[in-house]
């Protein structure tokens, strides 16, 4: 990322990412030993960087916004109990709570909202992504994970 890149990127989450709340996410691991916060930065980069380099034009306040808070459900999902009811696990739920923080911390717009309800899709199936700043992050959302797991 070069610095007007990182300047545009930035501009876009300086009053995010200082945010008590959204601070909050580094209290939280989401994987390997990546914090949520770190893990939903990673996410926005990625996402910006492929909309960048694939010439996507996407909207770039609903994908970086949508990016940051994908995970902002702020509680740590490694010690949430068992659940009989596989559709209620963490996976399947915590887009919702994270939609539903920003929405009352932020009150975020309708395409951030779908950003963060559908990054969970395919697993989500009934959570379509339909906007490519959806779409994107999805795909950054899992390739980072896959990286944050695997690659120490």
């Amino acid at each position: 990322m070069n610095r007007e890149e990182l300047q545009e990127f930035n501009s876009y989450l300086k009053g995010y990412i200082d945010n008590p709340e959204v601070r909050k996410m580094a209290d939280f691991v989401a994987h390997g030993k990546v914090s949520v916060l770190h893990h939903s930065l990673n996410v926005a980069m990625l996402a910006y960087l492929l909309n960048s380099r694939l010439k996507l034009k996407a909207d770039l306040e609903p994908l970086l916004i949508g990016a940051l808070l994908h995970d902002f459900y702020l509680y740590d999902w490694h010690e949430a109990r068992l659940n009989s009811n596989i559709f209620k696990m963490h996976g399947f739920t915590h887009p919702k709570v994270a939609c539903d923080n920003a929405i009352r911390h932020f009150a975020v717009d309708k395409k951030t909202q779908e950003v963060i309800s559908c990054h969970m899709w395919p697993l989500t199936l009934r959570s379509l992504p339909r906007h490519k700043e959806a779409i994107l992050v999805c795909i950054a959302d899992k390739l980072c994970a896959i990286k944050e797991t695997f690659v120490r």
